[in-house]
């Protein structure tokens, strides 16, 4: 019974490092770029949340959403400023501004508001314990899964069904092919960008309603584990990053449920190294061959 709760909480804490990883899988799948920068628009979703909620006095759904705009113009705006200059440059230069950016944004904000932690109200969403055949599970786990889920499979439509997700879908394929057909591409990539890092919003509120406490550095850790999730399923592969974020989330509980609480953050980089050794493409990766 214990193992089913925790397996429940790992799913919620996956489908969180699932919402992170996808912006990163998004992002390298067209510009093949790792956007290091990525895990500090989730710590600025869960602060737009926490004062959405405690401020605004908004419930968790409009501040959820009010996250989600603020970070996908957030996105926009990193990648017009810091990366699109760059859109031709070396892949270091590209990643050396993504860690510069990250580093920007993090001790931006706390020049800007400070380095204390805030909290969360507690009573965001239920708290309650819910009896499903006979296993006592928290309504809260389930409810953070439920919507994480709904976003994914939202994002999924999005990428197969709609014009700007064939957009995507092209760019990633050949850039230059698809700019021949008259595909903006520039115009792609900023809502390849404000996509991702709406989802990072969202995570971010995510996060804080689960676990509280919030704070300008939050977003280093989570940004590092979703980055191996996003390995882990295949980087450029969006079905990866939601699979790759979803099992890690699970090892992680396991590791907890047995014993091993102190290991939690340390076996997100064991199966990072695991993964490169015995399967460099990810779960759901091909194999590649790439001309030098």
């Amino acid at each position: 019974m214990e193992m089913i709760q925790q397996l429940v909480n790992g799913l919620s804490l996956g489908s969180i490092y699932a919402l992170i990883a996808l912006g990163y899988t998004m992002v390298y799948g067209i510009v093949k770029l790792i956007n290091f920068a990525h895990g500090d628009v989730f710590m600025v979703g869960a602060f737009v949340g926490f004062y959405s909620i405690t401020i605004l006095d908004l419930s968790f759904i409009p501040a959820l959403i009010l996250s989600m705009a603020v970070c996908a113009i957030f996105g926009v705006l990193i990648e017009r400023i810091a990366y699109k200059p760059l859109r031709n440059a070396t892949r270091i230069a590209a990643l050396i501004t993504a860690i510069g950016m990250s580093l920007f944004i993090e001790y931006g904000f706390i020049y800007i508001r400070g380095a204390q932690t805030e909290a969360y109200p507690a009573d965001v969403l239920p708290a309650t314990n819910i009896d499903i055949f006979g296993v006592s599970i928290n309504s809260q786990s389930l409810l953070i899964f439920l919507v994480s889920i709904v976003l994914m499979i939202i994002l999924q439509i999005t990428v197969q069904k709609t014009k700007i997700g064939r957009a995507m879908r092209a760019v990633s394929y050949d850039a230059d092919a698809a700019r021949l057909m008259g595909i903006n591409v520039d115009n792609t990539i900023s809502a390849t960008f404000a996509i991702g890092s709406a989802l990072a919003g969202a995570a971010g509120v995510i996060f804080g309603v689960y676990y509280i406490k919030i704070e300008p550095l939050m977003g280093v850790l989570p940004g590092l584990k979703a980055f191996v999730a996003a390995v882990l399923g295949g980087i450029g592969i969006i079905p990866g990053a939601m699979v790759g974020g979803l099992l890690l989330g699970v090892i992680e509980s396991i590791v907890s449920a047995v014993g091993y609480s102190l290991w939690r953050d340390g076996v997100a980089f064991v199966v990072l190294i695991l993964i490169l050794i015995f399967k460099p493409q990810g779960l759901l990766g091909k194999n590649k061959k790439e001309k030098v």
